[in-house]
């Protein structure tokens, strides 16, 4: 196996852009890749489905890196130092077992799409500077454990995608509806029984949108609205009725639906 991983970076460490793509290989310690260290002008990493259970500080030296992908390793922590990678665009880091992400990772430059879906993570596991990811276009945070989305979400102004299905979140910050860039929105498997208003400020119902929110125990008005069509719930929760509905919910001291017994969103988690 040593020789055919020599042969892959043999085979690009001339390339004017190379890009290292091994699937599957039973790789353990990226460091020990045989010549790995070599490919200084690196521009594309791809290590899905291997043993990986770390990530080295030393990724930062590659300075041409812009696309990492780590899906489906055993990975529990990365690195402080991905935050200092000038052209990283590009990190997927879904499938793993992370609890946190790295302090300061909101300083990274140029970040457009971060995937982290199917791990370990809530609401207390991001930086303070999270939020701070101005070029962030796509975040996917589905398959975690958050229960609240913080408001500063409406930071991150050029969101297209928002993807937070499968978690267990109560409610929805009425920041939310300050993403007008928004064109996704992905929160369907949750405890959600209301919407903000506010995202009556957000167009997704056009045929070239998403708005997927099924398996939520919504109240009725809202269910009703779901069963006519998209655009109907949009409507309706921009409407004073619904306001009126939507301060008097909030407002009342109630207990938040109990989380489901059902597991089977997070069966295919059997690495955790």
């Amino acid at each position: 196996m040593s020789s055919k991983l020599k042969k892959a970076v043999d085979e690009i460490k001339d390339a004017d852009n190379p890009e290292l793509e091994l699937v599957d290989k039973g790789i353990v310690n990226i460091l020990e890749i045989p010549g790995f260290v070599t490919l200084k002008n690196l521009y594309k990493l791809v290590l899905p489905h291997n043993k990986i259970t770390s990530v080295p500080p030393s990724i930062a030296n590659f300075l041409n890196l812009e696309i990492i992908n780590l899906f489906n390793n055993s990975i529990e922590e990365l690195p402080t130092t991905l935050s200092t990678m000038p052209k990283l665009r590009i990190l997927n880091a879904g499938m793993n077992r992370l609890n946190a992400v790295p302090r300061g990772f909101g300083a990274c430059p140029v970040l457009e799409v971060l995937d982290l879906t199917y791990n370990n993570l809530n609401e207390n596991s991001l930086p303070a500077n999270f939020f701070c990811l101005d070029t962030l276009r796509a975040l996917y945070l589905g398959d975690n454990d958050f229960e609240v989305v913080p408001p500063e979400i409406g930071r991150l102004k050029n969101l297209q995608i928002l993807v937070f299905r499968d978690n267990d979140i109560i409610v929805l910050p009425k920041e939310i509806g300050e993403l007008v860039r928004l064109r996704e929105l992905h929160i369907q498997g949750n405890r959600l029984t209301v919407l903000p208003p506010e995202m009556g400020n957000l167009d997704l119902c056009g045929t070239k949108q998403v708005f997927k929110a099924d398996n939520n125990p919504w109240v009725a008005p809202i269910t009703g609205q779901f069963q006519i069509g998209i655009s109907h719930v949009f409507d309706y929760i921009r409407s004073d009725t619904y306001k009126f509905l939507y301060s008097r919910k909030m407002s009342a001291e109630t207990e938040p639906p109990p989380k489901t017994n059902d597991k089977s969103k997070k069966m295919s988690r059997a690495k955790k």
